[in-house]
C-alpha cells in the first residue's frame, strides 16, 4: 500500500475543504481539534490538518474527492466511544477527520415494513427513541447508547447485549449509503429481504472501520415492541449451569430471551465500591451471577393474572422454581417493578466505568463458543490468579461474548504484574478453545499486533487485496484493522 505524503500547502486545501461545508464546519485550531484526537480510553493521541463536519453525502463525496486528489488520509468518525483507537489519526500521517455528527436525520420510517432510514451521525438512542414513537423497537443496545452513531455501529459492526436474540449490528442493516475511496457513493438501501444480485457490498463496509469507504446512512430492521418482560438476577452454582439455564429458558418461552447476562462477584463487588448507590441485588453475593430478561409482544404473554403480575413473568417464575429445586440456579430476584428492572441494568451498564475508575485494567474482548466458556474462565482465573491479577469479568454470555479485564489483586502493584505474559496465556488457550480475540469491539490499532500474531495468514492476505484494489492510495482510515506486512 502506498504511503500517504502530503504534497500540498495546507491553506488552499482547508479553503477548499470550507468551500464545501461552510468556514464554521472546518476546525482547525489546536483548541477545537483536541476532542477529534484523542479516543475514549486516552490512550490514543493524534494530530489532524482539520475536522471537517458535513451535513450531506454530497459533502463527504467532494470531501473524499479532495483529500484523494492530494493523497491525505481521512479519518471517519462517529460519536467517539470507540475503545481500540479506530477512529483517531494515526501518527506522523497528515490526515483529515470527517465527523458526520451533523448527518443525523432519520431519512424516512416504514412502519409497514418496519424499516428506518437513518444517517451515520444518529445517535443510537435517538433512533431508539424514533422506533418508539411508532411502537416498534431498534434492538441494538449497550452502555454507550447515548453518544454513540449508527455510522459508528455499523463500522465496527457493534453488539451490546441484544445479539442474543436479535444479532449483531450486521444482522439489523438491510442496506448501506456509503462513500467510496475515490468519492463516488454507492446506495444499496432498497430495504430488501431478498436481493441476490451479486457480491453484499454493505456486508463488505460493515465491520471494515472506515478503511474501505464511509457509510453515511443505511437501512435497518425494526421489531414488534414488547408489551411483557420478565427481568431477574440469579446465582448459579457453577457457569456450565448458566448454559443450561439459558436453554431450558429459551425452550420455556419460544425463544424470548433478550439479554443473558455474566455477572460474578468480583465485578459486581468492583461496581458496588465505585457506586455505592448500586446495590448487589441478593442477600448471599452471587459467586456467578445472571442478568437474564425475557421480552414479548404476545397478548398471551402480557396476560394480567389475579395476583396482578403477568403471564410472562409468572412462567419465568415458574421455571426457576423448577430449576432451584434441580439446584441448578442458588437464588434469585425477579424484578417487581419498572425501576427495580432499571437499577440491574444501571449496575450491569457501570461496568467499564467502575473497572476504569477502580485502577489500571487491560481489557480483553473475546469470544467463545457457548460449551467452552467455562473451561476458559475456571482455567484462565486460576492461571491469572497466580500471577497476581484479579479478572473482573462480564459479558454477553448468552452470545459467547466475554470483556475479560484483568486488574492488580489486592495488595499487588499493577507496574509489576507480567501482562505480558498474562496476555500470552489468554490468547493461547482462546485458540485452543476456537475463540476471537476481538468480539465487537474492533481492532482499531490496539489490537494489530494480535490480528497479526492469530489471524489467519491467508485471510489477512485477502483483506489487504481487498483494500488496495479498493483504496489503492490507502488514504481511508490508515493503520486501522489490517496490521502491515
Amino acid at each position: 500500500m502506498n504511503e500517504v505524503i502530503l504534497n500540498v500547502d495546507v491553506s488552499p486545501f482547508v479553503d477548499a475543504l470550507a468551500a464545501v461545508v461552510g468556514e464554521a464546519n472546518v476546525l482547525t485550531q489546536l483548541d477545537d481539534v483536541a476532542a477529534y484526537v484523542q479516543d475514549w480510553t486516552s490512550a490514543y493521541h493524534s494530530s489532524a490538518l482539520a475536522v471537517v463536519r458535513p451535513k450531506t453525502t454530497s459533502e463527504v463525496s467532494k470531501i473524499v474527492g479532495l483529500c484523494s486528489a492530494e493523497n491525505i488520509a481521512i479519518v471517519p468518525q462517529g460519536g467517539r466511544t470507540g475503545l481500540c483507537g479506530g477512529g483517531v489519526p494515526i501518527n506522523g500521517q497528515p490526515s483529515v477527520v470527517v465527523s458526520l455528527t451533523r448527518m443525523n436525520a432519520v431519512r424516512s420510517f416504514d412502519v409497514a415494513g418496519r424499516t428506518v432510514v437513518a444517517e451515520a451521525g444518529t445517535v443510537l438512542e435517538a433512533l431508539h427513541a424514533e422506533a418508539e414513537n411508532n411502537d416498534l423497537i431498534f434492538p441494538l443496545v449497550f452502555g454507550a447508547k447515548g453518544s454513540c452513531t449508527i455510522g459508528g455501529n455499523l463500522a465496527t459492526n457493534a453488539g451490546g447485549s441484544n445479539v442474543l436474540r436479535y444479532g449483531n449490528a450486521r444482522e439489523l442493516c438491510l442496506g448501506v449509503e456509503a462513500v467510496m475511496p475515490d468519492g463516488t457513493v454507492i446506495n444499496t438501501m432498497t430495504g430488501l429481504r431478498k436481493d441476490n444480485t451479486g457480491y453484499d457490498l454493505k456486508d463488505l463496509l460493515i465491520g471494515a472501520e472506515g478503511t474501505l469507504g464511509i457509510i453515511t446512512a443505511a437501512v435497518f430492521k425494526l421489531f414488534p415492541m414488547p408489551t411483557a418482560r420478565s427481568t431477574a438476577f440469579l446465582s448459579v452454582g457453577e457457569l456450565d449451569d448458566a448454559i443450561t439455564v439459558l436453554n431450558r429458558l429459551q425452550d420455556h418461552t419460544g425463544g424470548c430471551v433478550e439479554a443473558f447476562e455474566f455477572m460474578p462477584k468480583p465485578a459486581v463487588d468492583v461496581i458496588c465500591k465505585v457506586f455505592p448507590d448500586i446495590r448487589t441485588p441478593l442477600d448471599t453475593p452471587a459467586e456467578n451471577g445472571i442478568l437474564v430478561e425475557v421480552a414479548s409482544s404476545r397478548p398471551h404473554d402480557a396476560k394480567v393474572m389475579e395476583d396482578g403480575s403477568i403471564c410472562l413473568e409468572l412462567e419465568v417464575m415458574e421455571l426457576l422454581s423448577v430449576l432451584m429445586e434441580e439446584g441448578v440456579v442458588l437464588d434469585a430476584m425477579l424484578a417487581q417493578s419498572e425501576q427495580q428492572r432499571a437499577d440491574l441494568w444501571k449496575m450491569r451498564e457501570s461496568i467499564l466505568e467502575a473497572i476504569t475508575e477502580a485502577g489500571p485494567a487491560y481489557h480483553l474482548d473475546i469470544s467463545l463458543p457457548l460449551s467452552q466458556i467455562a473451561c476458559f474462565v475456571g482455567e484462565m482465573d486460576a492461571k491469572m490468579a497466580k500471577l497476581g491479577f484479579q479478572p473482573l469479568t462480564v459479558g454477553h454470555l448468552g452470545d459467547g461474548n466475554l470483556h475479560y479485564a484483568l486488574s492488580a489483586a489486592e495488595g499487588r502493584d499493577w507496574e509489576e504484574l507480567p501482562l505480558d505474559t498474562a496476555k500470552e496465556m489468554v490468547f493461547t488457550l482462546l485458540t485452543e478453545l476456537n475463540g476471537s480475540f476481538s468480539a465487537e469491539h474492533g481492532i482499531g490499532q490496539s489490537k494489530l499486533d494480535v490480528m497479526r500474531k492469530l489471524k489467519e495468514a491467508t485471510q489477512i492476505a485477502v483483506m489487504r487485496q481487498i483494500k488496495t484494489v479498493l483504496d489503492p492510495k490507502n488514504i481511508m482510515n490508515p493503520g486501522k484493522l489490517i496490521p502491515t506486512e
